[in-house]
């Protein structure tokens, strides 16, 4: 848990460098990158034994220049769950890339994103499919895919919907895997001009 909250405090920090970059741009109008944050709540369905987490999921993106109406971004997120439930606590940072189409006030999105996740076991820790050994946490590589939907409200504010699907390893598991869940709900902001479409 605590490298999840230093990984998170980090980002919290590269984040606030944002607004310093900006003071470098260029003008709005031949400006090629866009820097925006995001955070909000995430529900987690983890996929082991119908354990649920309730966690806070902060990210950042940089968003280039569109190519024929979509927009393509690099983007770095983490999670870390503030309710572990009681079968299982999943925390990570993912990076990947997104690309979203413009409609209006209606922004989806698609991503792909890659990263690491730590598992605690909770309740005593959780047996191998065997019942030979009992593990208390575990650490995956994670492959994540989805995608969402940001609604302008205004032109530095959008609200967030996302939902993604992870894939992690996990030696509890009779296949080795396991496949989380998480919905989040949150806000977007965006630093100096916002992109128009």
């Amino acid at each position: 848990m605590k490298n999840g909250f230093r990984a998170i405090t980090l980002f919290y920090l590269a984040l606030l460098a944002c607004p310093l970059l900006r003071a470098q741009a260029t003008p709005a109008a031949i400006r090629t990158l866009n820097f925006s944050a995001f955070g909000g709540l995430t529900g987690d369905y983890t996929g082991l034994a119908g354990g649920r987490n309730l966690g806070i999921t902060a990210g950042g993106d940089v968003g280039f220049r569109p190519y024929h109406l979509f927009y393509f971004s690099a983007e770095v997120r983490g999670t870390y769950p503030v309710d572990g439930g009681s079968i299982d606590s999943q925390e990570n940072i993912l990076f990947g890339g997104r690309v979203q189409r413009y409609y209006n006030h209606f922004r989806p999105y698609g991503d792909f994103l890659y990263g690491r996740a730590k598992i605690d076991y909770l309740n005593g820790g959780y047996p191998n499919p065997s019942a030979t050994l009992l593990f208390l946490s575990s650490v995956s590589n994670v492959f994540s895919f989805g995608g969402g939907l940001d609604y302008v409200l205004t032109p530095h504010f959008d609200l967030k919907v996302d939902a993604q699907i992870e894939h992690l390893d996990s030696p509890v598991t009779a296949s080795g895997t396991l496949y989380s869940k998480p919905i989040t709900v949150g806000v977007v902001y965006h630093f100096g001009a916002p992109a128009l479409p």
